[in-house]
């Protein structure tokens, strides 16, 4: 039979049934879901109308996210699928889709933000440096260069609960795939609400969710609530923030 995205074989809204009085389309097909699984990288080609190409990615390990309240992006390593709301089948199966939210390495953005604002993050006290990254921290620079890093400290800070998540090196995000996940094109970096956190690891201390006033991520409060694709109703019932 194969999948068909037509309603003409379906009932009508009073119940009865529609003849079909002509055969099936080509443009009426449906073709079946992606089902993005963790593991070695395998992206398969679909011809498409026009003889376009589609990409079904069957298995990455790797993602290009966005940490977007401080506009990086960097290529980094998927490690599991903890969490998604529609369905624990999909964590178990560790299935990549469209807002679920996976573990990913911290490793990319902590450099860049160590080599931007020229400070440590989520690094424990008396923690040794290794001799490069004691350059980048301790570099000595011309007073032009100073001022400069100096005026990029002064809205370097960002959320605690992020910054925990950066000790651990391991990151909570949510992509955002392109495209009824068919294929991971940009993921995007969002900081988990405290709330979620709590349903996502047992025993992770509730805490309070940063206000926009305190958090480096004020400049796009979507990024800093951690509620993109989410309804106001759902953000007031994660975060307690109100619209």
């Amino acid at each position: 039979m194969g999948i068909s995205r037509d309603n003409w074989h379906k009932r009508r809204k009073t119940g009865g049934k529609r003849k079909p009085y002509h055969k099936k389309r080509k443009y009426e097909l449906g073709r079946p879901p992606a089902n993005t699984k963790i593991g070695p990288r395998r992206i398969h080609t679909v011809r498409v109308r026009g003889g376009n190409k589609k990409y079904r990615a069957l298995r990455l390990d790797v993602g290009n996210f966005s940490w977007g309240s401080e506009c990086c992006t960097r290529k980094t390593r998927i490690i599991d699928v903890v969490y998604n709301a529609s369905n624990n089948e999909l964590v178990r199966t560790k299935t990549l889709v469209k807002n679920c939210i996976v573990l990913i390495d911290s490793t990319p953005y902590r450099q860049w933000y160590e080599a931007h604002y020229a400070l440590p993050l989520g690094r424990k006290k008396g923690a040794k440096l290794t001799p490069e990254e004691e350059e980048i921290l301790n570099k000595k620079r011309s007073k032009k260069i100073q001022k400069k890093y100096d005026e990029r400290k002064k809205n370097a800070k960002i959320a605690s609960i992020l910054e925990e998540q950066f000790q651990q090196g391991k990151l909570l995000v949510t992509p955002l795939l392109a495209g009824r996940g068919n294929l991971l094109l940009e993921l995007e970096l969002v900081h988990v609400p405290a709330r979620l956190l709590e349903l996502i690891i047992p025993g992770w201390p509730l805490g309070k969710i940063v206000g926009l006033k305190n958090c480096k991520m004020s400049k796009d409060p979507w990024s800093a609530l951690c509620v993109r694709k989410m309804s106001h109703k759902l953000v007031t019932a994660l975060t307690g923030f109100k619209f």
